[in-house]
């Protein structure tokens, strides 16, 4: 079964108005805030995660449960540009990662990892999209 839970940490979030922020709003259930380790970087006008082994390393998004996961994901893979389709590499992919929730919990969601270069890119220190 496909994992029904998806962590945003950039234009998905609330508070965007963007029309694949309001479609996930409108088609997934807001668990709460969440984390996952990982360094946030400012790709344009847009975030970019990748992974961290290093625990003090966190990337702040907002966890979601997707009502109907498989079509849900597959408009949002449309959306990142990613999946079937797209050449590689794309410049995001979709994965399973560990997050915590705002309650400590943890669990595995999807989420956009960033899968291109990261070289001259600015670091988004503070690990939150909104705080750059």
């Amino acid at each position: 079964m496909i994992s029904d839970r998806l962590f945003v940490y950039g234009t998905l979030m609330r508070g965007f108005d963007h029309p694949m922020a309001k479609l996930l709003s409108r088609s997934a259930d807001f668990i709460g805030e969440a984390s996952c380790c990982g360094r946030l970087y400012l790709i344009k006008h847009y975030p970019g995660l990748v992974t961290s082994d290093d625990p003090t390393e966190i990337v702040f998004g907002q966890l979601y449960r997707l009502r109907q996961p498989e079509a849900l994901l597959r408009e949002f893979d449309m959306y990142e540009a990613c999946g079937e389709g797209f050449a590689d590499p794309t410049e995001y992919i979709r994965r399973m990662l560990p997050v915590m929730s705002g309650e400590g919990a943890a669990g595995e969601a999807w989420s956009y990892l960033y899968n291109w270069p990261v070289t001259g890119l600015p670091r988004i220190a503070a690990g939150r999209f909104l705080e750059r």
